[in-house]
C-alpha cells in the first residue's frame, strides 16, 4: 500500500514537468495529434453509452408495451370465464 502511495505522489510530482511544453514544434504537433486523438476516442465512446442507453430504452417501452397487451389478454380471458360462469347460473334457474 505505501509502495502505491509513493508511486501516486511521484507521479503527481511529474505532472507539472510535463505541462511545460515541448521543446520542438515537431514535439507539439505530435502531442497535438495524439490528443485530438484521443479525444476523438473519447467523444466515440460518450457516442456509444448514450446509443445504449436509447436502446435500452427503446426495448424496455417495448417489453413494456407487449406486457400490457399480455395483461389486457388475461383481463380479457377471466372476464369470458366470468361471463361464461355466469352463463350457465343463469341456465339453471
Amino acid at each position: 500500500m505505501i509502495k502505491k502511495l509513493l508511486a501516486a505522489a511521484a507521479a503527481l510530482t511529474l505532472l507539472p514537468l510535463g505541462a511545460c511544453g515541448h521543446k520542438t514544434d515537431a514535439a507539439e504537433n505530435v502531442q497535438a495529434a495524439a490528443d485530438n486523438t484521443a479525444d476523438a476516442i473519447d467523444a466515440n465512446a460518450d457516442a456509444m453509452r448514450d446509443q445504449g442507453g436509447n436502446i435500452a430504452d427503446n426495448v424496455e417501452a417495448t417489453m413494456d408495451n407487449k406486457a400490457d397487451a399480455l395483461n389486457n389478454k388475461a383481463d380479457a380471458v377471466r372476464a369470458a370465464g366470468e361471463n361464461k360462469a355466469d352463463a350457465i347460473d343463469d341456465a339453471k334457474k
